[in-house]
């Protein structure tokens, strides 16, 4: 195991440098938001019902994202495609946002060929790639992210890029004070969870050191939270390979606790994302549910967003998340960056994955 307080070997076992990776998000998001107020031509949103976010893995975060803060304002629903196939009503009337870091993600190709065909309204987020030259040739909106990123440490240019180009189209407020918050609060915790901050003063190194090994849970409530929630579990996933979970408040207290039984929890730790923005009904059920998985054996572990606005405190609980998973796999003696097992699935099926 590697000491989470000796900075030099942190560095030389994170070879890919995820941790500088992290530190970068405050920028990206920034550039993201100027690049996506920047798109040129503007989405045409005039009489669209129905906003579709086609998009896998990483770069799919950034549709839960808009969904879970901007639905109760945007007057239309909001459904992210995880597949190449796409729900009926999507039509003349259905915004399609089509995203990929690579450009080259079968899945999103083959869901914004379709749109196209049916007269959909499409837009493209994407570094180049096959999405970015078929965007070009049909002179649909492109909000461009800058190459040599891994897709999941690039979604600061999507998240913000993509909540530029819907300003800037109309479909969402005026948000630059927001993001100003969202990147002066990431910016403030990346500095106190810095790898010079020692474990007694850093939460991210505690958080990592408190669950080791064992498998993470993780549970947020319905809505940012529960976004905050799987992006914790991928980033414990890839950053530090190990297995993770997650589940939303308040449906895992109808399936998902009955599960916790005496003895079970032992190899597991369960962190619960909480933020000041919770229903009442919500935030009552956390002390009583988060007392069956310790009766269990696991460990728990609770951590509050911080931040004014709902965007700054998903960013707070991401920030954290990012780190915590990175100090883990780096705590475990593995870079967090590779990920071998998705490059052995797209060898195995002969295209991205």
């Amino acid at each position: 195991m590697t000491d989470l307080d000796d900075v030099r070997s942190l560095r030389a076992t994170d070879a890919s440098d995820m941790l500088g990776v992290v530190a970068r998000l405050p920028l990206d998001a920034r550039a993201g938001y100027d690049a996506g107020l920047a798109v040129d031509p503007v989405p045409i949103i005039d009489g669209i019902t129905a906003v579709t976010y086609a998009g896998m893995g990483g770069s799919a975060v950034a549709g839960d994202i808009l969904r879970s803060l901007f639905r109760d304002r945007l007057g239309v629903p909001v459904e992210v495609n995880r597949g190449p196939q796409l729900p009926a009503y999507c039509g003349p009337s259905t915004l399609l946002i089509a995203s990929s870091y690579s450009g080259n993600t079968a899945e999103t190709l083959a869901a914004f060929e379709e749109a196209t065909a049916r007269g959909c309204r499409v837009m493209a987020l994407t570094s180049g790639g096959q999405l970015g030259h078929r965007a070009s040739q049909l002179g649909v909106p492109v909000v461009g992210v800058p190459g040599g990123y891994m897709p999941r440490a690039a979604l600061g240019h999507l998240a913000f890029g993509l909540l530029g180009a819907l300003e800037a189209a109309g479909l969402l407020p005026r948000l630059a004070a927001d993001v100003d918050e969202a990147v002066d609060e990431m910016a403030r915790l990346i500095t106190e969870l810095a790898p010079e901050v020692p474990t007694t003063a850093n939460p991210a190194k505690t958080i990592a050191a408190t669950l080791g090994e064992r498998t993470a849970v993780i549970w947020g409530a319905e809505g940012f939270a529960a976004v905050a929630a799987q992006r914790w579990r991928t980033q414990w996933n890839e950053n530090a390979k190990l297995p993770a979970f997650a589940a939303a408040m308040p449906e895992l207290d109808h399936n998902e606790v009955v599960g916790w039984s005496r003895g079970t929890g032992k190899h597991f730790g369960v962190v619960a994302l909480r933020h000041d923005g919770e229903h009442e009904e919500i935030a009552a059920r956390f002390a009583a549910s988060l007392e069956i998985p310790a009766e269990a054996g696991a460990e728990i572990v609770e951590v509050q967003a911080s931040g004014r606005a709902p965007l700054a405190q998903l960013c707070s609980l991401i920030v954290l998340g990012d780190l915590s998973a990175t100090y883990t796999g780096l705590a475990r003696g593995v870079d967090p960056s590779p990920i071998e097992a998705i490059d052995r699935l797209k060898a195995a099926i002969g295209g991205p994955a």
